[in-house]
């Protein structure tokens, strides 16, 4: 039987995991947690991400390795390179780590992207109000997400106290956008070289954290433009898997903000809305396998389940919506689980939406 070996074995793990046992194909995961989601559909090696001879295991047992996060070690996975594919490829995952090499890779491209800077110093930071102008984010440049690692900015009397705010590493400054709406495009691509995409989804964030996908985004030039995005992404990184590209719309035109090498929260969706999940696609792709059909199958929303999860979630089911709970204990700002629905059109999706909403309340309250 085919083996892929997954580094991490997080909610993500776990959904690739389900996918696997559709193609017939085993999973195995490494991940130090004592409660992994992933446990629940394959082996997991309890072992930290960088250890030598559990990587060194899962590279003999297993066909290929690929990962579920960005902050992965790097150099721990090249150790393995040469006994075994590893997929996504480590340039696009080494990209993906640092956002001034990701910036910098999509100014390469000429993908539009904001205005930014990086940021060593109070100074570069004073200087970077000049370039970028304000209010600006100023963000660490490794190790940020769900919001963490990043201070708003407004005003010049601000800046000291931002910069004394976040961790003492290399930072960037990012131009703040007044964007219309955040898009995602999620795209995949296999060994041989084939390519398929998802219809565009449109995200809305809460303290930073994901909150409500819909798609697909009904737009025909922005999901061209899109398209051509993320062909020159996959193609520049001779890129396998998933891959998905979250853009700022405004306007007519769309602003790369960052991309993950790595199937992505946003394309939940996927797994009852479209013809093939794009976590089975990824494993298509790094199996070399021909990709599945990206098609939709009606207009899909879903919500994340941050923080608490209600008393009674089969409730959340009503109507047909499917439920995920990825077995996590309850904390604060934790995703622990997400609803989709699906319907035959936008405005019976997005009622369907509104009471699923209504039903959760704010789970996880956060001062703005």
């Amino acid at each position: 039987m085919t083996r892929v070996g997954i580094v991490g074995a997080g909610q993500l793990g776990q959904m690739i995991g389900a996918a696997g046992k559709k193609l017939g194909v085993t999973c195995v995961f490494l991940d130090p947690a004592d409660s992994p989601p992933a446990e629940t559909v394959g082996t997991v090696i309890r072992k930290p991400f960088d250890d030598a001879t559990a990587l060194q295991e899962l590279a003999r047992d297993c066909d290929v390795i690929s990962y579920e996060f960005e902050n992965v070690p790097v150099a721990a996975l090249q150790a393995i390179a040469d006994a075994v594919p590893v997929y996504p490829p480590l340039a696009a995952l080494q990209q993906a780590q640092d956002r001034a090499h990701e910036k910098a890779l999509f100014e390469e491209l000429e993908i539009p992207l904001p205005r930014w800077q990086n940021v060593d110093s109070v100074a570069d930071l004073q200087g970077a109000a000049d370039h970028v102008g304000l209010p600006l984010v100023l963000k660490t440049r490794r190790f940020g997400y769900d919001g963490k690692g990043q201070v708003v900015v407004s005003s010049r009397a601000e800046l000291p106290e931002a910069f004394a705010a976040l961790p003492k590493r290399p930072l960037i400054a990012e131009q703040w956008i007044a964007f219309d709406r955040e898009i995602s495009a999620i795209g995949v691509r296999n060994r041989k070289g084939d390519l398929a995409t998802y219809p565009l989804t449109q995200n809305e964030h809460r303290h930073g954290i994901l909150h409500t996908s819909i798609a697909p985004v009904e737009n025909a030039m922005l999901a061209a433009l899109a398209e051509d995005y993320l062909s020159r992404l996959l193609l520049q990184l001779d890129y396998v898997g998933v891959l998905a590209l979250e853009l700022f719309v405004v306007g007519d035109t769309l602003l790369a903000n960052e991309f993950a090498p790595r199937v992505h929260n946003s394309g939940h969706w996927t797994i009852e809305g479209a013809t093939t999940s794009q976590f089975e696609n990824h494993l298509r792709a790094v199996l070399d396998l021909p990709l599945g059909a990206t098609t939709p199958t009606g207009h899909a929303g879903m919500i994340n389940l941050i923080g608490t999860m209600p008393a009674d979630p089969t409730a959340l089911c009503a109507g047909g919506a499917a439920l995920h709970d990825y077995g996590k204990v309850p904390r604060r700002g934790r995703k622990l689980g997400h609803v989709t629905v699906i319907a035959a059109d936008g405005a019976t999706r997005d009622h369907q939406l509104a009471m699923l909403a209504e039903k959760l309340g704010d789970t996880d309250p956060r001062p703005d």
